[in-house]
């Protein structure tokens, strides 16, 4: 027997409120399992979904729904006339989560910052290599070399002193590896040899409390009633881990799910129309792409690359993969951010010219891997369909393909390797709105072993977005990012795919949910109605 969508959601909500019968329980159907809960050691959305936002605030923070800068756990901030020192005055009163293992003793305070930041920034710091840190947030965006200090001025200041000026500082510190996390609980864990609990049994300042994680299945939080912000209309968040998109969609149509991320390109006209689901789109700020390993031949050679890219239908990609809900990219940048350069023209689909190019540079017989993400992601809805029309493209150039996939978070750490074979796709969000969080973060020197796939280290374009990044003028500043295309264009570390609109399906009975352009998925401030 099939339970009417209203019943069955009561059911849901009941069985899974653990408070009083008037709890509010919001059931978010997510798309795979967070790789941790400490948003500093990682770089993916599904992880950031499930820890920076609804546990953790950061010094300053994204105005949900939009890229506008606003006060976090800091009240107000100042940088010096050389922009070589910001300082941020904190707020007071702020109230750290508790657990079984640990209930603070005061709020959230200067030390706390500094315990954030310098377990990255400092190799010394006992922090440093706990939970297999590689920072790569930090590290990609070359915070080593720019962070001179983090200095205490007092209990509720902080100063920051840069070694060079730094366009974007107060937006980058509003990105998910800038989450503050409690000082005190390291210590505590650290005391009890237990310091990988800071990031299995989370402790931050945010909405919502951790109670509970179960692998590739839920994950359980509480609203936090101290909540600085005020306390969130909904009592109780699930994230109802699904990793297939059809049954995320059957759940939500049973009301299992009151939400749901990543919804089949196939399945978004019928969603559309169903007057018992409310469908939110917006043009993503993402870039999906397939990135060579430019350390391993015969793909450390440019020429190789950008024959490999003139062998790849990305037409038959869009309609294929994306089914109409994404377009053709030609630059590592979306067309929706400032200094997109719209005068590079594009890799041409040509088979037999990729041919004859990689005869021209010696590849005959060339066997290769491609790496398929096993999970949807916002820039790329079936990578495993897009790997088998590249496979099919690529063999009508000679080019013998297999496909390769891990599970989720093996998969983004073996993609780190720099020995890796092959090519990976992969893709990316926007974390602040500045092309430097694509430029830098993604193919900048800093990067390579980390966020940056390619493992590309080109001096030329390094030294550019360098440059761009220590000049406040934005004419100056878009003049050299779009040079840096034209660079990326010509050396082809990567095939740029696709930018893709996002769609976020609902129940009509949700209320407050903002798609948020950074990618994010933010459950404060959303309500169910009644």
């Amino acid at each position: 027997m099939q339970i009417p969508k209203k019943i069955a959601t009561g059911l849901l909500l009941a069985a899974l409120s653990t408070g009083a019968a008037s709890a509010k329980t919001l059931v978010y159907c997510s798309e795979g399992s967070p790789e941790g809960f400490d948003p500093a050691l990682y770089t993916s959305g599904t992880t950031f979904d499930a820890s920076s936002h609804p546990l953790y605030n950061r010094l300053v923070e994204f105005e949900t729904g939009t890229t506008n800068v606003i006060p976090g756990l800091a009240e107000s901030w100042s940088a010096s006339a050389d922009g070589l020192e910001y300082t941020f005055n904190l707020r007071k009163g702020v109230k750290f989560h508790s657990n079984d293992m640990f209930t603070p003793s005061r709020d959230f305070n200067a030390d706390d910052v500094i315990f954030s930041f310098e377990r990255q920034r400092l190799e010394d710091h006992p922090y440093n290599g706990v939970s297999g840190g590689t920072w790569e947030y930090f590290g990609g965006m070359s915070m080593p070399s720019l962070i001179s200090s983090v200095e205490k001025v007092d209990d509720y200041t902080v100063k920051f002193v840069l070694t060079r000026p730094e366009a974007p500082m107060v937006s980058n510190l509003a990105m998910d590896f800038a989450s503050i996390l409690s000082a005190e609980y390291g210590d505590a864990m650290m005391a009890a040899g237990t310091p990988e609990m800071l990031n299995q049994a989370p402790i931050g300042t945010g909405p919502f409390s951790f109670v509970a994680y179960q692998k590739d299945a839920v994950v359980r939080y509480a609203a936090n009633q101290d909540f600085w912000r005020g306390a969130s209309p909904i009592d109780n968040l699930v994230f109802a881990i699904t990793t297939d998109a059809s049954v995320r969609f059957q759940k939500l149509k049973a009301g299992e799910c009151q939400i749901m991320a990543y919804p089949n390109p196939a399945d978004i006209a019928s969603m559309q129309a169903d007057p018992d689901i409310t469908m939110m789109e917006q043009e993503g700020l993402n870039v999906g792409y397939l990135a060579y390993n430019t350390q391993v031949a015969p793909f450390d050679d440019p020429a190789v690359r950008r024959a490999l890219n003139m062998a790849i239908d990305k037409q038959a990609i869009i309609d294929v993969v994306f089914q109409g809900s994404g377009q053709i990219a030609k630059n590592p940048l979306p067309p929706t951010i400032w200094s997109y350069n719209d005068a590079i023209v594009d890799d041409v689909y040509d088979p037999a010219a990729s041919k004859a190019a990689l005869e021209a540079a010696g590849v005959t017989d060339l066997s290769m891997e491609i790496w398929a993400m096993p999970v949807q992601r916002p820039y790329n809805p079936n990578a495993r369909r897009m790997a088998e029309l590249m496979q099919a493209d690529f063999a009508k150039v000679g080019v013998d393909v297999e496909i390769i996939s891990y599970e989720w978070g093996e998969y983004l750490s073996r993609s780190k390797e720099i020995d890796r074979a092959g090519a990976v796709l992969l893709g990316w969000t926007g974390d602040n709105g500045d092309p430097d969080n694509f430029l830098a973060v993604l193919l900048g020197c800093d990067g390579v072993t980390r966020s940056n796939r390619a493992q590309w280290c080109y001096k030329p374009f390094d030294d550019i977005i360098k440059e761009a990044k220590i000049t406040s003028d934005v004419a100056e500043r878009t003049r050299l990012y779009e040079e840096a295309q034209v660079i990326f264009k010509e050396q082809a570390p990567w095939a740029t795919i696709a930018h893709s609109i996002v769609y976020m399906a609902m129940l009509p009975e949700v209320t407050g949910y903002k798609v948020h352009p950074l990618g994010s998925h933010i459950f404060y401030g959303v309500d169910i109605a009644e």
